[in-house]
């Protein structure tokens, strides 16, 4: 037995470098490895030992006492899309003869059982196909269980080795965009990040260059806990005598300069709303900032957060506090904008029993922090401007492995999940619905604002500054710009390294260390590079129009850009697999020449190795195959842009009568173009210019008896 156990260690090893190193395979999804692994918890309500050693292998063990108890190998709802089959070893120990039932978990309950029962002292594989546990293409898998097939207690058994095997690629992926469907407008403060008090770097050139480079558009400071800790005036936080490495006068010329949309967070936790209100005096009326977004405390609900109100983070002294807050600072400036902490769901956060809010469509009571604030809002007469999101998928404790997922985060942005609010739509949906029932047309004028994003709020590890992290950011904001959130700030600018995080080896990278931050001294981790790419894939103003992927783990996005041209960001989510792909451009006829830019596990691993400081950067290059309909093949791990430019326009022309004739051009919708008249070929001088409604645009024009020529020209 020991050496069957050997041999299966050896035998998924191999696997799990087959799978990085092999392009033409998909990765399959482990669950335990030697310990639970990918984020998956141990929601079991059996007795189980997630780390026994039996017969050479690290094991679950599984004791059913009664009551038809279960080993679960739990976690927050996914998508099975990318998998067929659930695979793993179990062993029925010096007894043997259970009879079990295995099942997957919709939002925790099994749509069916697969019983097996299991044999003495001898390890028995089973690979059962997701249709057998009615598991296949599920949005909201919550994971896997073993449970006893009775009620009667049964002997110990083992498990080890679970992993979700992979579906075989798509052959074709079907990617369509309608340039005519438009969501909404994008949002200049999409392209934000948090400027850190500890930064002892911000005010500097580098960082203004660096900011340049990405198209920054928005700041938040202080940042994240701090800022219910952090006065303003002296620039130290609470217990904190020493000035902090970016005081408030050096954040102000960075943020001016570049001209950026600023979001300040005033102190809730341990300020005041004077002290607030004269940091607005500061900031607006005596340096002339016009910072126009400012935020009453920081995740003010959790208990991480500092707060020194009686009692601490309570839902109806936070409201109650906040209209002070609110009152004082518009009375220094009553055009600024005040948005408060929220988080979707009625009860997320019920910290306390003490007040209530009745939902007045429903009639349910609720206590958790969003109802009751804004039921206290409404009694009080007084409102936010905007809501406040924070989203991080994952959390991981200092010391710990097997929390953060490469594969899960990367399907996380784009899977529906109404049940947990884990994606942008749900979570804007579901605020919305609360904004609406309990302050009904006073809730209406409300915005959402997200000002902290990142893959893991707890210790960063690997993953965060690999590869994976960049290909979250983009999906991430790709997902969000379909949604009515008007912000998107990434945290952060700079954060630091640190060694504490998750480097489990089922994590794609290679830095011996993670950062939340995009850059770190000279060098720019690959968040920092797909920031750069976003920046030539959508603008504010911009429009964001319809595109659909029919496999989760390519994903496209596009947008009409203001300039008429169409751009097309597709990430490939796969570390291992290239996929090829059709796309069909409706609505839109582009031009045969388009601008091909891309960055992913190519440019990274030119970062590995030192190489070319030109090839760690985006790549760019001629596409000569746009059409309305062709096909790409995109590399495992990237994301790639096109950027077309509308095809040449159609001229038509009719004589009127003498020396009058009518120049007409049939151009596409939301085009600027210009029209242009020469006598030689040579010199060109505009005539008109115009932004096409999608029909023929006609204009008069004179002969004068000489040469004439008339084109009509794109005007990007």
């Amino acid at each position: 037995m020991r050496l069957r156990c050997l041999f299966l260690r050896w035998f998924l090893c191999l696997l799990l470098l087959f799978s990085v190193i092999h392009a033409g395979v998909q990765a399959s999804l482990p669950i335990y490895t030697n310990y639970l692994v990918n984020g998956f918890q141990n929601y079991s309500w059996a007795t189980v030992n997630f780390f026994t050693s039996y017969g050479g292998s690290n094991c679950v063990s599984v004791v059913n006492n009664t009551n038809y108890q279960a080993v679960y190998f739990g976690h927050v709802n996914f998508n099975t899309s990318p998998y067929n089959a659930l695979d793993f070893w179990i062993n029925g120990g010096s007894s043997g003869g259970q009879n079990v039932q295995v099942a997957g978990a919709l939002n925790g309950n099994p749509p069916t059982d697969y019983p097996i029962t299991l044999h003495t002292n001898s390890w028995q594989h089973f690979t059962i196909p997701l249709s057998s546990l009615k598991m296949t293409g599920v949005t909201n898998c919550s994971g896997f269980w073993i449970q006893g097939a009775s009620n009667d207690p049964q002997p110990v058994f083992y498990v080890c080795n679970m992993q979700l095997i992979a579906a075989p690629a798509p052959s074709t992926v079907h990617l369509n965009v309608n340039a005519a469907r438009v969501f909404r407008m994008a949002d200049a403060r999409w392209f934000g990040l948090n400027a850190a008090i500890w930064d002892s770097q911000f005010d500097t050139s580098l960082t203004s260059n660096l900011m340049a480079e990405i198209g920054c558009t928005t700041f938040r400071f202080p940042g994240g806990s701090s800022s219910d800790t952090y006065n303003w005036a002296t620039d130290t936080n609470i217990g904190d005598k020493y000035p902090q490495a970016t005081p408030f006068a050096s954040f102000i010329p960075i943020a001016t300069n570049l001209g950026a949309q600023v979001f300040i967070t005033a102190n809730y936790g341990t300020g005041s709303s004077n002290e607030a209100a004269a940091w607005v005096a500061c900031a607006n009326i005596t340096n002339h900032c016009n910072f126009e977004y400012w935020e009453v405390g920081n995740e003010c609900y959790g208990g991480w957060e500092a707060d020194s109100n009686s009692p601490p983070h309570d839902p109806y002294t936070y409201a109650t506090r906040a209209v002070g807050y609110i009152q004082l600072m518009k009375a220094m400036d009553p055009t600024i904008k005040i948005g408060a902490v929220a988080e979707p769901g009625e009860d997320s956060y019920t910290n306390y029993y003490t007040h209530s809010a009745t939902n007045p469509i429903t009639g349910q009571v609720h206590y958790g922090w969003t109802p009751v604030m804004l039921a206290t809002f409404k009694s009080l007469g007084i409102y936010p401007d905007f809501l406040i999101y924070h989203d991080y998928p994952e959390y991981t404790t200092a010391g710990t492995n097997s929390n953060d997922s490469d594969p899960l985060l990367l399907q996380i942005a784009d899977n529906y999940n109404p049940a947990a609010w884990t994606d942008w739509a749900s979570a804007a949906q579901n605020l919305r619905l609360q904004l609406t029932d309990y302050l009904g047309n006073e809730g209406s004028n409300i915005e959402l604002c997200v000002t902290e994003n990142n893959s893991d709020a707890g210790h960063p590890g690997r993953q965060s500054t690999s590869i994976v992290n960049a290909l979250y950011v983009a999906d991430s904001l790709g997902q969000l710009m379909q949604t009515e959130f008007n912000s998107m700030i990434w945290w952060d600018l700079r954060n630091g390294p640190d060694t504490t995080g998750d480097y489990d080896p089922t994590l794609y990278g290679w830095r011996p260390f993670g950062d939340l931050g995009i850059t770190w001294g000279v060098t720019n981790y690959p968040v920092f590079y797909a920031k750069k790419l976003l920046q030539s894939f959508v603008r504010g103003g911009d429009s964001v129009v319809g595109s659909s992927s029919d496999y989760l783990l390519l994903s496209d996005y596009a947008v009409r850009r203001t300039n008429g041209s169409l751009t097309v960001l597709v990430i490939n989510k796969d570390l291992t697999t290239s996929f090829n792909a059709q796309i069909i451009l409706t609505n839109f006829l582009p031009a045969p020449n388009a601008t091909l830019q891309s960055y992913g596990i190519a440019q990274d691993n030119a970062a590995r190795t030192n190489a070319a400081a030109s090839l760690q950067d985006i790549a760019t290059n001629n596409f000569t195959g746009a059409s309305t309909n062709f096909t790409y093949t995109f590399p495992a791990g990237t994301m790639t842009l096109f950027t077309f430019a509308p095809a040449a326009v159609k001229m038509q022309s009719s004589i009127v009568s003498g020396n009058q004739f009518v120049l007409g051009y049939l151009g596409q919708t939301n085009t600027p173009y210009v029209m242009q008249e020469s006598s030689n070929l040579v010199n060109w001088m505009p005539v008109a210019t115009n932004i096409s409604n999608g029909s023929v645009s006609q204009f008069t024009n004179t002969l004068n008896g000489s040469e004439q020529y008339w084109r009509v020209l794109w005007e990007p």
